[in-house]
């Protein structure tokens, strides 16, 4: 907080942190949140090529199945664990519907409770259409290949059934 900066304290007891906050540092948690810190910073590496490696996968099983699947975003430069597509000629909303046990999210982390486009596709100069089959899929740490198999294969045939 910046000096001089006047913020009056919503709980009262104690003169911690200013006076702003009682109570006392709950230690044990800031010494967990160090020790998980560390074992994600040791992780990482050899996760970002797996999720890569899985997105990837994804990406291609999806792609090789959907003719003019659209890829949202940078080939390379993006995070290794999402993956942006806009399916053609069907809504995105519709597809989630009709693929069982996929979980997914419409167009961006912002706009996904919304149907209308979102800042950023429009920023990507993304049309109307495609922004409107537009889902978001995300891998994690505990996704597996036979997971990655099920989703391609359940939006491969929502798309089919809608498409057609």
């Amino acid at each position: 907080m910046r000096k001089g900066t006047s913020i009056a304290s919503i709980l009262h007891g104690a003169d911690q942190e200013r006076g702003l906050r009682p109570g006392t540092e709950n230690v044990a948690l800031i010494v967990a949140l160090g020790a998980a810190a560390r074992l994600a910073q040791e992780a990482l590496p050899g996760l970002t090529d797996t999720l890569l490696q899985r997105r990837d996968r994804l990406h291609r099983l999806l792609a090789d199945a959907i003719p003019s699947l659209q890829l949202n975003g940078h080939p390379d430069h993006r995070l290794p664990n999402t993956l942006h597509l806009s399916f053609p000629g069907v809504s995105g909303r519709a597809l989630l519907q009709e693929a069982a046990g996929v979980a997914a999210s419409l167009g961006s982390a912002c706009h996904s409770a919304s149907d209308a486009v979102s800042g950023v596709l429009a920023a990507m100069q993304v049309d109307a259409a495609h922004a409107a089959g537009s889902v978001r899929l995300s891998v994690g740490r505990a996704t597996s290949e036979d997971e990655v198999a099920h989703a391609a294969a359940a939006l491969v045939q929502a798309w089919r059934q809608l498409a057609a």
